[in-house]
């Protein structure tokens, strides 16, 4: 077993075992034991009391977070030329549509997300076996795929993100940096619970949301106490 490093065993004499914070607590800490020389990404994890492996309990969804992930999202646009222009003033990194299928076929996948349109589609379907495994396809149901494109560019760069669950029943996503000031992080993390609130599926049974933590990059985890959530 390896050993800690000082900055880790500062960080593990902060949490108290075993304990469940409330969202105001566990938002304060985070920031207290993080110890990197960069703005750490700070993560939620939710677990689920679902089953993913059935289609009628897959969590699947967009939210968009009232203060942004603080993150710089990397934009790549596919679209016809008629289109161009307003992806780029809408602020897109890059802007095209053959030129960027060939780089992608060539293994480029330096972007955060790819944004298209329904006539686009057929040319990206050859891509899925790049963009499915790193998360970067395009799909409807995350407004990805749309005939409004300067729409979408804006809303991902204000912090429109999308989130599935993944094969343990976890939900895991990026809701700010370690900078944002307390309430920023309360703010974004009760955005992102209520959405999740609103997507339960109809067939899930039992405890839905059954445990949240919050961690930075490189920090422990601390367990929130879902039952704070709402708490002003």
């Amino acid at each position: 077993m390896s050993k800690l490093t000082k900055n880790q065993k500062l960080a593990a004499e902060k949490i108290e075992a075993g304990k469940a914070y409330s969202l105001k607590e566990a938002a304060s800490l985070v920031k207290e034991i993080t110890f990197t020389k960069f703005d750490a990404s700070l993560d939620i994890d939710v677990r689920l009391g679902v089953d993913p492996r059935k289609a009628n309990q897959m969590v699947r969804g967009v939210v968009s977070l009232p203060h942004g992930t603080g993150k710089d999202v990397r934009v790549l646009v596919l679209c016809t030329p008629d289109v161009e222009a307003a992806a780029k003033d809408a602020g897109a990194d890059y802007v095209g549509l053959d030129e960027y299928i060939d780089k992608i076929k060539g293994g480029w996948t330096d972007i955060d997300v790819i944004i298209t349109m329904p006539s686009i589609m057929g040319k990206i379907g050859a891509l899925g076996r790049v963009l499915g495994p790193r998360g970067l396809m395009p799909n409807p149901k995350s407004g990805t795929v749309t005939m409004d494109v300067a729409k979408a560019v804006k809303e991902v760069k204000q912090g429109k993100i999308d989130f599935k669950v993944d094969k343990s029943g976890i939900v895991h996503t990026s809701i700010g940096k370690v900078s944002f000031d307390v309430d920023k992080i309360r703010d974004n993390a009760k955005e992102f619970i209520a959405t999740l609130n609103k997507l339960k599926p109809s067939a899930a049974k039992g405890t839905y949301i059954k445990s949240i933590y919050l961690s930075s990059t490189m920090s422990p985890g601390i367990k929130i106490d879902p039952k704070t959530i709402e708490e002003i």
